[in-house]
């Protein structure tokens, strides 16, 4: 990942994050999650968000 872009925070209907290029279209499946920053900022964001790595599927299934 490249340190002079700026990054956008995406999430897909399993509740998994990804950073991804601003610049770029957001791929199927994926939608913005409201975040863009340098890749530092939205890699912090990502943590604070995403406690819990267990696709969406997967938790309701052992819920």
């Amino acid at each position: 990942m490249r340190d002079d872009i700026t990054y956008q925070v995406l999430v897909n209907d399993e509740g998994q994050y990804s950073l991804w290029p601003a610049h770029h279209d957001v791929p199927a499946g994926w939608r913005f999650e409201g975040t863009k920053g340098t890749k530092d900022e939205c890699s912090a964001h990502v943590d604070q968000v995403w406690t819990d790595m267990r696709p969406a599927s997967l938790r309701a299934a052992m819920d």
